[in-house]
């Protein structure tokens, strides 16, 4: 028995070194390639901050934050090649809340020919990008799977985009399963497969299913499942996506669900309101942060790349023990 495991634990490894060597090689390749082009891109500077108080308190205790920093580069290096390079310069939960830490968020190759798209290298995932982008107020909040680590944004690995029709695309990825801050941490690997239909114009339906393997005896797999369906009308958005994950911390079980809706509705070219809702829930409470909450905000675009968001903001836990909270944000959004 000990030996088929470590076998297998081997043969992981060995998994995970070819797929280190396939990018590595796509990478080198690519580079060679680019060597005869003049590439053609931009700098990528953006900045996420905010000022936040809690309300409904006795001594409440105003303060500025610095949540984010992307710096980096993408540029086209041919018709058919690109590739991205980012900074994510940010808070950290390991060290402390005043402590910020920098990772390599993006470093990344991407070939497209035809109905076909192939990208390697420090990529982001397939998980939740879809509904971030939808939800759109990505500097305000993040989308739920990102909110309550359902899963990472970017992960070191491979990913391929299948678009055969105006309506349909579909893509399968493989990645690490550890996200960009821990790259080859833990053994196995992340496999995950979507798509995404447009059967009218304007309505949008995702459909995605991951897998990340346990590791250790003990632990097991992690099973990530989402259905997203919402609407982008001229003036206005609503969207709704449903979220569950199976054996959470590679704990047979530990399962979580959630709910997310949202909506925006645009009143000119510089103003736009949006609401959004959120249930999580966990199997038997086993969750201590179990939670609904509620955020209702304006948008104000004072150019191109300058939002301003004020907002309120409502957390009720499901535990007994714990109050709801009330909190007021002003959100910003600058960058090049």
């Amino acid at each position: 028995m000990l030996l088929l495991l470590h076998h297998q634990k081997n043969k992981q490894t060995n998994m995970k070194k070819i797929l280190l060597s396939i990018v590595a090689t796509t990478l080198i390749g690519v580079s060679m390639q680019a060597q005869t082009n003049e590439p053609k891109g931009k700098t990528v500077v953006q900045v996420f901050g905010n000022f936040h108080s809690e309300l409904a308190e006795e001594k409440p205790k105003p303060a500025f934050g610095l949540e984010r920093t992307y710096l980096g580069y993408e540029g086209k290096l041919s018709e058919s090649l690109s590739m991205q390079a980012v900074m994510d310069i940010g808070k950290s939960s390991d060290v402390g809340d005043m402590h910020y830490m920098a990772y390599i968020k993006k470093a990344e190759i991407s070939w497209k020919k035809g109905d076909f798209t192939f990208k390697g290298g420090m990529i982001s995932t397939t998980q939740f990008n879809f509904q971030e982008k939808f939800w759109g107020h990505r500097y305000v909040m993040k989308s739920f799977q990102d909110q309550y680590k359902f899963g990472s944004s970017a992960d070191l690995g491979l990913a391929a985009y299948y678009n055969p029709t105006s309506w349909l695309t579909m893509d399968l990825i493989i990645v690490n399963g550890e996200g960009y801050k821990k790259v080859q941490s833990n053994e196995g690997f992340n496999y995950g497969i979507g798509a995404t239909l447009t059967p009218l114009k304007g309505f949008q339906i995702r459909l995605y299913s991951g897998l990340n393997q346990g590791n250790g005896i003990d632990k097991k797999d992690a099973l990530n499942l989402a259905a997203f369906m919402g609407y982008k009308g001229k003036d206005f958005s609503i969207g709704a996506e449903y979220n569950h994950k199976m054996n959470t911390l590679e704990t047979n079980s530990y399962d979580q669900s959630g709910l997310s809706l949202y909506m925006s509705y645009i009143l000119n070219k510089h103003i736009n309101l949006y609401a959004r809702y959120d249930e999580l829930s966990s199997t038997d409470d086993w969750y201590s942060k179990d939670e609904s909450s509620a955020i209702l905000g304006a948008e104000f675009k004072l150019s191109k790349n300058i939002k301003i968001s004020p907002n309120l903001r409502l957390s009720m836990p499901k535990a007994q023990e714990q109050d709801n909270t009330y909190s007021a944000y002003i959100n910003c959004s600058f960058g090049l």
